[in-house]
């Protein structure tokens, strides 16, 4: 079910008055007040998220911090063990508890009420104990950040941090705090133990890239929303063309939401001298399920794939060891989104998607850019592209349906044959909307995001042109109504 299954007292979202307050304020005190220290930028950085996630619900910042702190002396402890039993145990207790913590809040009462429906159809009758805690924003992903740093401490890839400042900032930095990117030690905590230089080149691509998020997110996502909250809604009653049309609208939705954070994330760090993970590149360009999961969300897919999926053997072994590792790292990802079937459902048959490229030894064919060197694509380039497209489709289908049922019910309804009658949908100008977005990350797809591809390679007043064009779209088709990012709930 989709839904966002938190409170807070006061929002500070990137699309929001608040952020636009509260960012450039950030800004200005980083590069004067705080630019001749390590440790000034460090601290204040600190603050700073601390009191942006305060912003959302001010009662979880101890749990931040308990998080923190446990990580922090487990690498410690795990790095001054004398033995590797000692050692083994120091990391269990880290990940026991973090993995405690997240199954508490998020899967507690999924995990009760499943038991006492398993029971039910032996007869017995359950009234499980449903806790309806909060979720905790963000809880997921720095979750999975304090575990990967006692990962890669345990097998040495890094010392352990032994200031606790820049090791709660590596854990808390306010652009990757609430969805991410998750980090790596090994690729943040280096930034973050030397002093940033202001670089305009770097900022001014921050800027591009903050820029074409907000256009993903405020008018691509949020004209999405609408029209597939009300097809998903009413799945029952429209005709089978105005389902298929909701299931690609919300793989639009999805991705400008998710990837649009993404961006903005990605650039206001720029902004601020430190480089970020790369989470998107392109996924709708893929030519194949494998080459999409190397594109969507890759600082998460990368996390299960070092930390998951290698140490389970990856696909080393034979046949039967690559089909359950498969399925286990993609029911994983499944279940991280939420504490529901549809979640569970939605990595498996992804994961039915990729094993016949697995074992075909065809899952790394793909590894270039699409076209590369190209305007246009080829034929079979475009008929891969298509299919995966729907393919992926049909998967969003259980990841945004309320349940189970109404999963199977829209799919069921999707083959209906009135698949060819009119949509009976209203659209306005989304479709051009969506052609120009598509256009625009085509002609970009060789860069790190959309407009650092496009625009480097044309001359100042097609950039600005382009630039001034952009804002123009936001501020005409922005949404007067607030709707949250998808993956804050996560």
């Amino acid at each position: 079910m989709l839904h966002i299954r938190f409170r807070h007292t006061r929002r500070m979202r990137f699309d929001s008055l608040d952020f636009a307050l509260f960012f450039p304020l950030v800004f200005v005190l980083y590069w004067t007040v705080s630019r001749r220290s390590v440790h000034v930028q460090n601290s204040m950085l600190l603050g700073a998220s601390y009191f942006f996630y305060a912003c959302w619900d001010w009662r979880f910042l101890f749990l931040l911090g308990f998080s923190t702190a446990l990580d922090f002396v487990s690498g410690l402890l795990i790095h001054g063990s004398p033995t590797k039993a000692r050692k083994r145990t120091w990391l269990l207790i880290s990940v026991c508890v973090n993995l405690g913590f997240l199954g508490l809040f998020k899967y507690y009462d999924f995990f009760a009420a499943s038991f006492a429906d398993l029971m039910a159809v032996f007869g017995l009758e359950m009234d499980p104990v449903l806790l309806h805690l909060v979720l905790p924003v963000g809880i997921s992903f720095y979750t999975f950040h304090g575990l990967s740093y006692v990962f890669d401490v345990y097998s040495e890839r890094v010392t352990p941090m032994r200031d606790p400042v820049v090791y709660a900032l590596f854990v808390s930095f306010f652009p990757l705090l609430v969805a991410g990117p998750i980090e790596r030690a090994t690729h943040l905590l280096p930034q973050l133990q030397h002093r940033r230089e202001f670089k305009r080149s770097q900022a001014n691509d921050g800027l591009r890239q903050v820029l074409w998020g907000l256009f993903k997110k405020m008018v691509i996502a949020d004209r999405c929303a609408p029209i597939v909250n009300d097809i998903f809604a009413s799945a029952d009653t429209q005709p089978a063309s105005a389902l298929v049309i909701g299931a690609a609208l919300f793989a639009f939705q999805i991705y400008g939401d998710f990837s649009g954070y993404s961006d903005i994330a990605l650039g206001t760090a720029r902004l601020l001298g430190i480089e970020l993970l790369q989470n998107f590149s392109f996924p709708y360009f893929s030519r194949d399920i494998a080459e999409f999961w190397r594109r969507w969300h890759i600082s998460l897919s990368s996390w299960f794939r070092d930390y998951l999926y290698i140490p389970l053997g990856g696909s080393r072994g034979g046949t039967w060891m690559k089909v359950r590792n498969t399925f286990i790292i993609f029911l994983v990802s499944g279940f991280w989104h939420g504490a529901e079937w549809t979640f569970i459902a939605w990595g498996g048959l992804n994961a039915l998607y990729f094993l016949p490229l697995l074992l075909s030894n065809r899952n790394r064919i793909n590894m270039g850019i699409v076209a590369e060197g190209r305007r246009l694509p080829s034929l079979p380039d475009v008929l891969r592209m298509g299919m995966t497209f729907a393919l992926t489709c049909i998967a969003w289908v259980f990841f945004r349906a309320e349940n189970m049922g109404a999963a199977l019910t829209y799919l069921k309804g999707m083959a209906d044959p009135t698949l060819l009658s009119p949509p009976g949908l209203h659209p306005g100008h989304l479709p051009y909307l969506l052609l120009f977005c598509l256009l625009i990350e085509w002609c970009g797809r060789h860069g790190r995001h959309a407009l650092d591809g496009l625009t480097l390679r044309s001359p100042r007043p097609v950039r600005w042109g382009m630039y001034a064009f952009i804002v123009s779209l936001i501020g005409m088709y922005m949404s007067t109504d607030e709707i949250p990012f998808l993956y804050f709930q996560f």
